[in-house]
């Protein structure tokens, strides 16, 4: 079933986390911090809405580093029942890709929770300061690539965040998985 995010909550502070990634290291908010701005994206190996742009995503967020925005992607689902997202897949899905940016394990789905994350590419895009700026799209891309030529919207938000200027007024909604949650125990 596809989700959309809620509109953008300007100002809203980005929640601390500290989390392991598929480096071997631990990566808090602060170490991904960016000078500029910082990107935390939630998204997944197996969902259909980021393989669609996973290419594209990459592009864009090895151009936005460097405008100086920090970035980091954040893996939430229950890999007990999505065994596709498991650990070790998200460390191959990472090297297919050519992830530039920590790619991280939120076992315990609190982040997310924290957050607020309902989906696979979920993106927020905060200013230097962690105050939230764009919680859009990357682009047109639905469940099939948008095409070649379509406007980079998250990458033009963040480039407007890095110089200053805010987010974007007007944001269109990101689209995809629902976060699969582990059931209640």
């Amino acid at each position: 079933m596809a989700v959309e995010t809620p509109i953008c909550d300007f100002g809203w502070p980005a929640p601390y986390f500290a989390l392991p990634g598929i480096d071997g290291r631990a990566w808090s908010l602060d170490d991904v911090r960016g000078p500029k701005g910082t990107l935390i994206m939630f998204i997944c190996n197996h969902c259909p809405y980021v393989q669609a742009v996973v290419d594209r995503l990459a592009r864009d967020v090895t151009a936005l580093q460097e405008l100086g925005v920090g970035v980091a992607a954040i893996m939430s689902n229950d890999t007990v029942a999505y065994p596709e997202d498991s650990f070790d897949n998200m460390k191959l899905f990472a090297a297919r890709h050519g992830f530039t940016f920590p790619y991280l394990l939120d076992e315990s789905q609190e982040v997310a929770r924290a957050y607020g994350a309902v989906c696979t590419p979920d993106f927020f895009g905060f200013d230097a300061g962690l105050g939230l700026q764009y919680r859009g799209r990357l682009d047109a891309s639905r469940r099939e690539a948008a095409p070649p030529g379509a406007r980079r919207e998250l990458f033009d938000a963040m480039a407007q965040v890095a110089a200053g200027a805010g987010g974007p007024a007007e944001q269109t909604p990101s689209m995809g998985c629902s976060i699969k949650w582990k059931p209640e125990s």
